[in-house]
């Protein structure tokens, strides 16, 4: 019986190893956001910037990547997505601060998708006013396919469908936010 238990330690240990790691020098776990990455409009009066992310130790077989922010806390009954950008060339291992935001620079070949503030590029956060706190989740995910098979037009369940039926693997980094 050791060994078995010996040989599940090493696999675990091998399988964490090769996890996806996702930080950013802009936003931290379970920390509060600053304003930069607040939406402008809606009320709110941000800098609405998208945080510079970066990832490593993707899977095999990694041919693109995802990137998605949701805020699951939303008084929608169904969330709110800010963020929605997919077919990311998957040799890129960052985006810098306001990449995803207007005037900024996404990899080439990448697709932004409206999100629920009707616009294609992030929108920060704007929780409504003495709500409490939001958490945002951003998650890369790892694709087995350089397209993902959606039309330009797709919404976000769509999106968020075909990323998880499709993944290799994902990863998220949560950060909160309150007004």
């Amino acid at each position: 019986m050791k060994p078995l238990f010996g040989a599940l330690a090493l696999l675990a240990t091998s399988l964490s190893a090769s996890a996806i790691e996702l930080s950013s020098p802009d936003i931290k776990e379970g920390h509060f956001m600053a304003n930069t990455f607040e939406f402008a409009g809606f009320g709110c009066a941000g800098g609405n910037k998208s945080p510079a992310l970066q990832w490593k130790n993707l899977p095999a077989g990694t041919k693109s990547i995802a990137i998605t922010a949701y805020d699951p806390d939303a008084p929608t009954g169904a969330g709110w997505w800010h963020w929605l950008v997919v077919d990311i060339p998957a040799d890129t291992q960052s985006l810098n601060q306001g990449a995803g935001s207007a005037g900024g620079k996404m990899p080439a070949g990448s697709r932004s998708f409206n999100n629920d503030y009707g616009i294609k590029e992030f929108g920060g956060a704007c929780p409504p006013a003495g709500h409490g706190m939001h958490r945002y989740q951003f998650t890369l995910w790892a694709l087995p396919e350089a397209k993902l098979a959606v039309p330009d037009n797709a919404n976000a369940a769509t999106i968020g469908y075909m990323l998880n039926a499709s993944a290799l693997a994902k990863k998220t980094l949560t950060a909160t936010y309150a007004r």
